[in-house]
């Protein structure tokens, strides 16, 4: 995602949606003291968690920003790269962050967006969101519906928006990246740690009832166990385009 969205030694990079900030350490240990990072996101707790991170990995070109992806307000041509990693497809209107992103650009400047693509070739992602639903009384979801996880995995859907945003020299990458854990238990670790929609559907339910979600889960996961630990399968979309002269 890095190499696509141009990230380089000295480069100025834009994070949106950086949620807890793990792509944010790689981006500043890529760009070095002479470049710098800004990681954005909605939630003022991950960004501290991200901030405190880059502290502890002695990344002092870390700058963090809350602001809502779908409204950045960020000065014109300001960046020489941009990425998102797993949280366009999160959003209500994509389009509106890409139009910013998009804006925020040098002229040729790069960007890259990472999403999931299709559920039937995730299904460890399936598997949490159907049970989720199932546990909070909720029907089953048009998994393509906007801010969906799988909103755009349709093929073709991220090109097209990345073109409506005006990039150009728009291309898909179809990438298998499957989680390889010690179990399904820290499998789901990692989603918990994050600010998936998974934890938004099982808000609403008592402590019990939301334990209980989690244990199916679990146990539903535990047929991608393995010999040498657990590995779930993961199929990703890399979109990469670049901001005209």
């Amino acid at each position: 995602m890095l190499t696509m969205a141009g990230v380089r030694p000295g480069a100025r990079v834009l994070d949106v949606a950086a949620g807890s900030g793990d792509q944010t350490l790689d981006i500043a240990q890529r760009v070095g003291p002479e470049g710098a990072v800004v990681a954005t996101d909605f939630s003022p707790a991950l960004l501290a968690f991200a901030k405190a991170n880059a502290a502890r990995a002695g990344c002092a070109n870390v700058q963090t920003m809350v602001a809502d992806a779908e409204a950045l307000d960020l000065p014109e041509a300001s960046f020489d790269a941009t990425v998102c990693r797993l949280g366009l497809m999160l959003l209500p209107d994509p389009l509106h962050a890409l139009r910013a992103m998009q804006r925020a650009l040098r002229p040729c400047g790069g960007a890259c967006a990472m999403v999931f693509s299709v559920p039937q070739a995730n299904p460890c992602v399936a598997i949490l969101m159907a049970t989720a639903l199932e546990h909070a009384g909720q029907q089953p979801r048009d998994p393509f519906q906007p801010g969906g996880l799988f909103s755009l995995g349709k093929p073709g859907a991220l090109d097209e928006l990345f073109r409506a945003a005006r990039f150009r020299d728009v291309a898909t990458t179809k990438l298998q990246a499957p989680f390889r854990l010690p179990s399904a238990r820290a499998y789901l670790d990692f989603v918990r740690s994050s600010a998936s929609p998974i934890q938004q559907i099982l808000a609403g339910l008592d402590p019990t009832r939301r334990q209980a979600a989690w244990t199916v889960m679990e146990e539903r996961l535990r047929k991608f166990d393995t010999a040498a630990g657990w590995e779930g399968p993961n199929e990703l979309l890399l979109t990469a385009a670049r901001r005209p002269n």
